[in-house]
């Protein structure tokens, strides 16, 4: 047995001795199975973590005798989109640069998987890949986790997230115990989350303790490159966006959706590395414990401006306009018992200020509603009918609403700060600000407010989250997000076949 618990053999050993020794080891583990619990036998031939697997593997279910191969879970199209998605699919060609010579020489396939084990991509000799299909549904769109198909190197590296050497017999399924396999785990370098998995498959024969140490040389150079790649795009996003911290460096930073920093943070606030960001951005509490709010100022999403907040006192004397403007094409507002539905330049009036509560000119509610076309006189006029329905309760200095307000907006809003990213996606299932409005500060607002849900969604990691928001009407036509969703629904979810067969669609009619 090698000194290193994660190496099967070393140089000195001789492969054949020590695959006898594992499989009786192996065998008298299987026999004992029923009792297991009670009496487990001595493992003194197998090593500490493929005697961890074979613990999981059992609890797992996992059939040993090997009737029951790694289960398929994706078609090929299927399979061939998440590999395009991945951020592994952009490393192939390093992969391979490191990995061909070794495959070649030793008859190795070089395989790719994902976090969840789902084999991505199985490149090497036609003869090998045939064999590995036929003999152990070793292909793409299998799953190679320890639960799918017990203690093999792919599944049992995301288990202990370790590079580790799997030979023959200490593979728990019996029909994957004539190959040899080593894979180590691939990390974001920006969260440290597991990607995925990068492995050399051979025949048992062809073991050799060079194949886990290029296959761990690789993980690090692949995680080399993308450090580099993400330290690069933090470099132009503070080229670009860097002129909103320096109009207050005092009070403002620049972070990644993730909260990692690109630009120093305000000494006032305390030090740290990272800062806890909502997804999609939101309402958090800086180290000192101050608030801030944390907002999208890339279209893309892709980095945040975290402000220093002010909280604002509540006046409780003033009455409460309740106004509801998702998916609606005429405004709903509800005050002192009294409810009515607005005209439509009177509804976009009322949800201009309500996103304005410092209140806004004439001339800038003009250009919010009409444009160049309108003038200050005609928005005067509209107001006047305002005052009607609200009483005094608009300013008429400076146009802002002097009560309270609720809106679903402002509620959705709430959500998407707080991080309840699933809420607010069912929430917006009514259908995005005043749908009907083209007035260019309503379209602004509700660009805006889409784009934060949507980038919310994206990043949040939440399945339930993306099934609400495919659910929307902006989202039912979103190719981007019915394919994340497909890439993170549970392999026996029922929904998989539907978001399958939607996003074939949504490529058919892209493509004509």
């Amino acid at each position: 047995m090698s000194a290193n618990p994660w190496l099967a053999v070393d140089v000195a050993a001789a492969p054949m001795v020590r695959a006898h020794e594992l499989r009786h080891a192996w065998e008298r583990f299987v026999e004992a199975l029923p009792g297991l619990d009670e009496d487990e036998p001595e493992l003194d031939h197998v090593r500490a973590p493929i005697a961890d697997s074979w613990r999981r593997s059992h609890a797992a279910g996992v059939d040993p005798s090997g009737h029951e191969l790694a289960p398929v879970v994706a078609d090929e199209g299927e399979t061939r989109m998440l590999l395009e998605e991945h951020t592994l699919g952009h490393a192939g060609p390093l992969i391979r640069e490191c990995l061909a010579t070794i495959a070649e020489e030793a008859g190795y396939l070089i395989v790719v998987s994902d976090a969840a084990g789902l084999l991505l991509s199985v490149v090497g000799p036609a003869r090998v890949r045939m064999r590995a299909a036929e003999a152990m549904n070793f292909a793409e769109g299998t799953l190679w986790s320890e639960p799918g198909a017990g203690t093999n190197a792919i599944g049992t590296a995301l288990a202990a997230d370790h590079a580790v050497q799997v030979f023959g017999p200490e593979h728990f399924s019996e029909a994957v115990q004539r190959w040899t396999c080593s894979a180590a785990p691939i990390h974001d370098p920006d969260t440290g989350a597991l990607l995925g998995v990068i492995d050399l498959t051979g025949d048992f024969s062809t073991v050799h303790p060079h194949s886990l140490a290029v296959a761990a040389a690789t993980a690090q150079a692949v995680e080399a490159s993308l450090r580099l790649r993400m330290q690069e795009h933090d470099a132009h996003l503070r080229a670009r966006y860097g002129d909103h911290v320096a109009a207050a460096p005092g009070a403002r930073a620049l972070v990644a959706p993730t909260g990692r920093l690109l630009t120093a943070l305000p000494p006032a606030w305390g030090q740290v590395t990272r800062l806890a960001v909502p997804p999609g951005g939101g309402r958090l509490s800086l180290p000192c414990g101050a608030a801030a709010v944390a907002e999208p100022v890339a279209p893309s999403g892709e980095v945040y401006l975290v402000r220093a907040v002010r909280e604002r006192a509540r006046r409780d004397d003033r009455p409460v306009l309740k106004l509801a403007l998702l998916g609606r094409r005429r405004a709903a507002i509800e005050m002192d018992d009294r409810r009515a539905e607005l005209r439509p330049r009177l509804g976009e009036i009322v949800a201009l200020l309500c996103m304005s509560p410092d209140g806004l000119s004439a001339e800038t509610l003009c250009a919010d509603l009409y444009g160049d076309a309108g003038s200050p006189s005609s928005v005067r006029v509209e107001i006047s009918r305002l005052r009607k329905l609200l009483g005094p309760w608009i300013d008429s200095e400076r146009y802002k609403l002097t009560c309270e307000v609720e809106t679903d907006v402002r509620r959705l809003e709430g959500l998407l700060r707080a991080g309840a990213v699933r809420e607010a996606a069912e929430a917006y299932c009514a259908g995005p600000l005043l749908p009907a409005s083209e007035a260019p500060g309503i379209v602004r607002e509700r660009n805006r407010l889409e784009g934060w849900l949507r980038q919310a969604v994206m990043t949040a990691d939440d399945p339930e989250a993306l099934w609400a928001w495919v659910q929307s009407p902006s989202g039912a036509e979103d190719l981007q997000a019915w394919k994340r969703l497909l890439s993170r629904l549970e392999f026996r979810d029922p929904r998989r076949s539907l978001a399958s067969s939607h996003v074939a669609q949504l490529r058919r009619a892209l493509a004509a």
